[in-house]
């Protein structure tokens, strides 16, 4: 039920005379009241049902012409989850004119940003590897492969990474390396973390070589806990997160053999990490085929896109994805978010970063 006020039944009928009112011309006319097609509403989203043979066509194009007109009128009391193709589901009847559905699922309300007074107290306070995202949406960082964090410049990427940071170190150990010498470098030295980071006198080759010995370390570490893996599956490792700010800033402009090798390094961390907790958080302005490999962008199962939301933004992370109806809230550190897990669907979000207060000076505006 969406509201006290309205029961499954009169969900239907509302939702069924904005259908007949918004498809007109779309599909020639037809509408529930001359038996074309009927919605049905279940927990966890409702059913077009449509009747066959019908004079219009069943496709990706109805599915989504669909959607935008449900997901509007359904706001704010559900969210539609928006899917890639038309969601076809079978359905139990003997009639073989109503046997099938387009399913459009939803998850109830709208995202709610989180507001923390105290972003140091709130980490201290967490005792599992949970890390709180939405009200009502965490990750659970024991099936988090790895993270990825696109943005355009002043969407707010360093005031997320800075909330990661934040719960992460008391989860897990950290290896940062920061290009531009900034926002994540003053998280670190506040909180006594080594940061690799440019030096003066030193050429930009010089740099990503010292990230690629770090990296060289840590994929030891991984073949060292394969190895314990194979006579004690069972064994628990703790965590330990390669933090990279800015990834498109280290592949430009660098010996091609060392941005080789520094390619090479992610992809087999990010394709070995998951199983020994060796984890990759990647910030960047896009994740094209020039700052990450594609199998790198494959591993990643937290991917999030903040700042401006449209087809030319999304076409890394989400290059299935038309985000045209999807409800993205105005404001700093709004966007998207898909969490690809056993527990969450596979459907992209809304989401508001949380709104968090910290000490001054590490955080530019």
């Amino acid at each position: 039920m969406a509201d006290a006020s309205l029961s499954r039944n009169e969900l239907e009928q509302y939702l069924l005379q904005s259908l007949n009112m918004a498809l007109g011309s779309l599909i020639q006319g037809e509408t529930s009241y001359t038996n074309s097609f009927d919605c049905r509403i279940q927990d966890d989203g409702f059913l077009f049902l449509p009747r066959l043979p019908a004079g219009y066509i069943i496709d990706d194009d109805l599915y989504q012409k669909i959607f935008l007109i449900a997901n509007a009128a359904l706001y704010p009391e559900y969210t539609l989850l928006k899917q890639n193709s038309a969601y076809f589901v079978p359905l139990k009847a003997h009639d073989i004119h109503v046997k099938r559905g387009l399913f459009f699922p939803w998850k109830k309300g709208i995202s709610e940003r989180l507001i923390i007074p105290d972003l140091e107290s709130f980490a201290s306070e967490m005792t599992d590897h949970l890390i709180p995202i939405m009200k009502n949406l965490s990750i659970d960082y024991d099936k988090v492969t790895s993270i990825a964090i696109a943005g355009n410049s002043g969407s707010g990427k360093s005031y997320v990474l800075t909330y990661f940071l934040s719960l992460l170190k008391r989860m897990s150990q950290l290896i940062i390396v920061d290009p531009k010498f900034d926002t994540p470098s003053r998280w670190a030295r506040e909180h006594q973390i080594a940061v690799i980071h440019p030096q003066e006198n030193r050429s930009k080759s010089d740099f990503v070589s010292e990230i690629n010995e770090n990296l060289s370390r840590c994929l030891q570490l991984i073949q060292k806990r394969q190895a314990i893996l194979y006579d004690n599956p069972a064994q628990q490792f703790e965590h330990l997160t390669i933090v990279i700010d800015e990834v498109l800033a280290l592949s430009e402009g660098v010996n091609k053999t060392i941005k080789e090798a520094f390619f090479s390094l992610l992809s087999q961390i990010a394709l070995l990490g998951r199983a020994t907790k060796v984890h990759l958080l990647l910030v960047s302005q896009r994740f094209d085929h020039t700052s990450i490999p594609i199998s790198v962008r494959e591993q990643l199962n937290v991917l999030i896109q903040i700042g401006n939301i449209n087809k030319k933004t999304t076409q890394f992370l989400f290059p299935d994805l038309d985000p045209e109806g999807i409800v993205i809230p105005i404001g700093k550190g709004t966007g998207l978010i898909q969490i690809i897990d056993n527990e969450h669907p596979y459907q992209v979000l809304p989401l508001l970063c949380p709104t968090y207060y910290t000490k001054k000076g590490i955080v530019s505006e």
